[in-house]
């Protein structure tokens, strides 16, 4: 096993979590668009010493690698791939959808939730009616790739004949189209945490599976567009 700090900015949430042999020792969130820049160093800081230790005690360094938001990946994944670069250390991208997935499997366990024959649907909010999206089974086998979905009443359909839990911060515009139906259900209290991104690349860590810190990039699934200038005289 190993000790592995986490770092998760895909979204509007900043997490930082430190966890050793498969324990949480600490970890550091908050939300709001504005706050990875300024909080993410600190946050980092801050889970080191409360767990009392150094930062060349780490084994590994993991990232949450999108989809999601265009420049929360370019914070989170540059402040990664710096850190594994001074300290030598490797690097374990993570894909951001199945840890939130990690997430709810977890909590459908806690609540002791029979989940066979369940499918995870996370989801992250892509504007306008689309969503990031994957489809998992309880065991976080990729049933469905992660893709950009346009989210109608006919979305899952072709998995009619199963259970699907959709959850994260895209779901909550869906669920206005797809609660009428019976196989859909929702839940509410998934965020994206490092935490997962930590427990998720425990795994990879053992098997080796290590990212290129020179050539490593983000998964944004869509091309960033820039908006409209809002400093005077630009426009």
């Amino acid at each position: 096993m190993a000790i592995i700090l986490g770092i998760e900015t895909a979204t509007t949430i900043c997490s930082v979590a430190l966890v050793k042999d498969g324990k949480l020792l600490a970890v550091r969130e908050s939300e709001g668009s504005k706050e990875h820049s300024a909080a993410l160093t600190g946050y980092i800081h801050d889970v080191l010493a409360e767990a009392g230790l150094t930062f060349q005690e780490l084994d590994a360094v993991a990232v949450s690698m999108g989809p999601g938001s265009y420049t929360g990946l370019r914070i989170g994944v540059s402040s990664a791939k710096g850190l594994c670069y001074a300290l030598d250390k490797p690097l374990i991208a993570i894909d951001t959808l199945k840890s939130l997935a990690w997430s709810a499997v977890q909590k459908c366990s806690m609540d002791n939730s029979n989940i066979e024959n369940t499918l995870f649907a996370p989801m992250l909010d892509a504007r306008r009616m689309e969503v990031y999206t994957a489809v998992f089974d309880a065991d976080l086998h990729v049933i469905e790739a992660v893709n950009a979905l346009v989210v109608t009443e006919n979305a899952f359909e072709e998995f009619a004949d199963k259970k699907i839990i959709c959850f994260g911060e895209g779901a909550a515009k869906c669920k206005p189209l797809l609660e009428a139906k019976s196989s859909i259900s929702f839940l509410d209290t998934i965020i994206l945490s490092g935490e997962a991104i930590c427990m998720l690349a425990e795994e990879e860590f053992r098997k080796g599976n290590f990212a290129d810190v020179a050539y490593c990039e983000p998964f944004y699934l869509k091309d960033f567009i820039a908006g409209a200038p809002r400093v005077k005289g630009l426009r």
